[in-house]
């Protein structure tokens, strides 16, 4: 794009069929899920998918997750065992993104998966993302619509903020009602946990009768969102604070006296869907010290502290 500005497009017919058609031409298009604004491009396309690395700035090393509209979208692409399936089942569509063998035929450019005989795939719940790959009637590679290692976007606005004029189109759905990514599950042999998101790992666990064992090397990803520093504001971040020092803005969780508060109520739900919002608005205040209040680490609590984590790195 040399454009100024990106395209703003309505969830409506016209607008969904306007967002296809520029997929279908080697667009991108920043579209709503339930987790995140996702950045799409044709997954079959090594321009286009080369195109969202531009826009990000991010490292060429880091796979893309692929959405598909349904299971069967998804076995064209990868291999399904037993366990693979179960999850798909249950929940799908939703905030899981599964790590499958790649087919042999599969049609996904080497960019989406970086080099790797694995594809991260997933059926999003959301009524336009769901449309849109309908009428495009592909695989779209959608990471997050922000600049690599910045906060993830969970409006248009903040996709704007982040991408406006380096991107084809915006399609305005929203604010996501989750907030924070999609868990991550490798199902390559032993089932493992690659990210907390937005299934929490309790209800995995649930569902498979068995633990998750955890593979995570942040030097070596395997899958998005595992690079250390990532999901930053711009201002240093200090977590598990009880209180804020001098100097620092307070992102409270729980009936504390904070500048921004996460959920004063202590909902885990509520504060993952306010977090990256609550990031946005830090560095719009210009905050150069951010304190953040412990989180929980069970249920949602986990992909929210993980975010934390990442952003708090040194960078």
């Amino acid at each position: 794009m040399t454009d100024e500005h990106s395209l703003m497009l309505q969830p409506d017919v016209a607008g969904l069929e306007k967002a296809a058609a520029l997929l279908a031409g080697g667009g991108l298009v920043s579209f709503p899920t339930e987790t995140v604004y996702g950045l799409g491009a044709d997954a079959r396309n090594d321009t286009a998918v080369a195109k969202i690395f531009a826009a990000k700035g991010r490292p060429s090393f880091n796979p893309l997750i692929v959405h598909v509209a349904d299971l069967a979208g998804a076995e064209t692409f990868c291999v399904f065992n037993d366990t693979a399936r179960a999850l798909a089942q249950a929940f799908w569509p939703g905030a899981l993104t599964l790590v499958l063998p790649l087919r042999a035929d599969a049609a996904v450019s080497q960019l989406v998966t970086a080099g790797l005989g694995t594809l991260g795939v997933r059926v999003p719940d959301h009524p336009v993302a769901l449309g849109l790959l309908a009428r495009f009637g592909g695989p779209v590679a959608a990471p997050s619509a922000n600049p690599s290692g910045r906060i993830s976007p969970t409006t248009a606005a903040h996709v704007a903020a982040g991408l406006g004029g380096r991107i084809d189109a915006i399609v305005d759905g929203g604010a996501c009602p989750v907030g924070v990514e999609s868990t991550i599950v490798n199902c390559v042999g032993e089932p493992a946990l690659l990210r907390a998101g937005g299934i929490p790992l309790e209800a995995l666990e649930a569902c498979l009768g068995r633990p998750l064992a955890r593979l995570a090397d942040p030097a070596v990803p395997t899958a998005p969102g595992q690079l250390e520093s990532h999901y930053a504001p711009r201002g240093k971040v200090r977590l598990n604070a009880p209180y804020a020092e001098e100097g620092e803005v307070l992102l409270g969780f729980g009936p504390v006296d904070a500048d921004l508060n996460l959920s004063a109520a202590g909902d885990l739900t509520e504060a993952a869907a306010r977090l990256f919002a609550c990031l946005h608005q830090l560095d719009a205040m210009g905050a150069e010290r951010i304190a953040v209040s412990p989180i929980p680490d069970h249920g949602l609590g986990q992909a929210i502290n993980d975010r934390l984590k990442r952003a708090a790195a040194p960078r």
